[in-house]
């Protein structure tokens, strides 16, 4: 059965079909096991190198991170042309770009407020004391991961691939704020799982308003890259 034959026969009959089930179930347990693997590296840990984004090996332990993600994505969807993933022009590119400058304005003011009293950059780790000029081409390499690889990768599992399966089972709303949880979950934070479920919420929303995962990309990538120049601009 074609993936337009899934979405025909749930349109139809009302009714998830048992393969988008297995679909959701394999990415409920993918889910798991990364916030599992998360936390538990967390707990574990004796600390995380305040230079880790001027390491060559985070650079490749990300990459090797992201691409295994991105594999398992593609098996859960069945390949990169599938409409679970999200992966299509808006249909208003104007009104697209406006509820993207929302979303960014809503995620800013959230993680102002929420920061003043959850550091969610300080507990995580990975934002630089300070500028380090001597060691800038593996921080470049480091910054795009964060800024194009990490938005691309999380967008499709969580508000492409996560949402399109939930969709017919919850709707909208739980959809948007199961993934929100999901994504805030994967982190691996305690003081900063708030925030960073508001930001995936609020992503959510982006990408339910939008019907693309690509306006959520959008925003993803330059608060990264926004907290980033923060940062070493300090």
């Amino acid at each position: 059965m074609s993936e337009t034959e899934i979405v025909e026969r749930t349109a139809v009959t009302g009714f998830p079909s048992p393969r988008r089930g297995g679909r959701l179930l394999a990415w409920g347990v993918l889910i798991g096991l990364l916030a599992l693997a998360s936390y538990g590296a967390r707990l574990s840990d004796a600390g995380t190198p305040s230079d880790v984004l001027y390491l060559w090996s985070t650079f490749v332990g990300a990459l090797i991170q992201y691409a295994i993600m991105f594999i398992l994505i593609l098996a859960i969807a069945r390949g990169i042309r599938s409409p679970l993933l999200a992966l299509r022009r808006p249909e208003a590119l104007g009104r697209a770009a406006l509820l993207a400058t929302v979303a960014f304005g809503v995620i800013l003011v959230t993680a102002g407020v929420l920061g003043q009293v959850l550091d969610a950059g300080d507990e995580q780790g990975l934002v630089p004391d300070a500028w380090d000029s001597s060691r800038a081409v593996p921080f470049v390499a480091n910054a795009l991961v964060v800024v194009l690889v990490a938005p691309f990768v999380e967008e499709l599992l969580y508000r492409g691939l996560g949402m399109s399966l939930l969709l017919p089972f919850v709707g909208p709303l739980f959809s948007i704020g199961i993934t929100g949880l999901a994504f805030g979950l994967a982190h691996g934070l305690v003081l900063g799982l708030p925030v960073l479920t508001i930001f995936g919420i609020t992503l959510g929303w982006l990408r339910w308003k939008t019907d693309s995962v690509y306006p959520g990309m959008v925003v993803h990538g330059i608060f990264n890259g926004a907290a980033l120049i923060a940062a070493v601009a300090v």
